[in-house]
């Protein structure tokens, strides 16, 4: 299975959707916020080409997006395959 890591921060609802709908799928996570812990903004940053808006979600090297795109990869059947 990929590493799945989601960067988020305090008091994100759909941080808080994206993590449970991870949960739901029984896809284990790594779970980073950026407003705790120190250049790991500027990481997701360089990462996800410049994307500020959280989550900001990582399967492995793989950008998937936020939580809109992960609930469409779960909607169109597609999540479970992706994180093999």
């Amino acid at each position: 299975m990929k590493d799945v890591t989601v960067y988020m921060g305090p008091r994100c609802n759909f941080c808080d959707a994206a993590k449970r709908l991870l949960v739901r799928n029984n896809i284990p996570f790594k779970e980073i916020n950026i407003a705790l812990e120190e250049g790991k903004q500027e990481e997701m940053l360089s990462k996800s080409n410049g994307k500020r808006t959280i989550p900001q979600i990582f399967f492995n090297n793989l950008h998937v997006g936020g939580y809109q795109e992960l609930r469409s990869l779960e909607k169109k059947g597609e999540l479970l395959n992706l994180v093999k």
